[in-house]
């Protein structure tokens, strides 16, 4: 007889999941929506096991829906990230998020001598690769990758 499957994290009645978060990079996740600054009830589990990912995280905001834009920036620390829109404890819709075209004001500019690092000036880039992320800044025109990407 097949044992039963406990869930490790509890079911919300209207909200949104984010799935197949790399287990490193859940605060990351977090800190990009500005789920640290927020008032709503939020779960989340790390180090769960997950076949694709190893080991993954998993955030349940409950009484939160994101904009499109919102949801393509966790691209950036999560590729295969999914969302599941949750209306009376059920999903009502599935997305993937993908890496947007353009980065303003989340991501720093590995350049040192950038103008982004020393003046009051976002930081705008322009997205050269998609699948291994690599940001190109708007400024000094210098390449940042995913391995040097380090998001405020």
């Amino acid at each position: 007889m097949k044992e039963a499957k406990q869930m490790s994290v509890s079911a919300i009645q209207d909200g949104t999941v984010i799935d197949h978060v790399p287990a490193s990079n859940l605060f990351k996740v977090i800190q990009i929506l500005g789920l640290d600054r927020i008032e709503n009830q939020i779960t989340f589990g790390t180090n769960l096991e997950s076949e694709k990912l190893g080991r993954k995280a998993i955030i349940k905001i409950s009484g939160l829906f994101f904009e499109d834009e919102d949801i393509n920036r966790i691209a950036l620390v999560a590729p295969d990230a999914k969302l599941n829109i949750i209306k009376d404890y059920e999903v009502v819709e599935k997305k993937v998020v993908e890496v947007p075209d353009t980065i303003v004001g989340i991501a720093r500019c590995m350049n040192p001598k950038c103008i982004t690092n020393f003046e009051t000036v976002t930081t705008r880039f322009r997205v050269v690769s998609k699948k291994n992320v690599a940001l190109k800044c708007h400024y000094c025109e210098k390449i940042t990758t995913q391995e040097n990407l380090e998001i405020f």
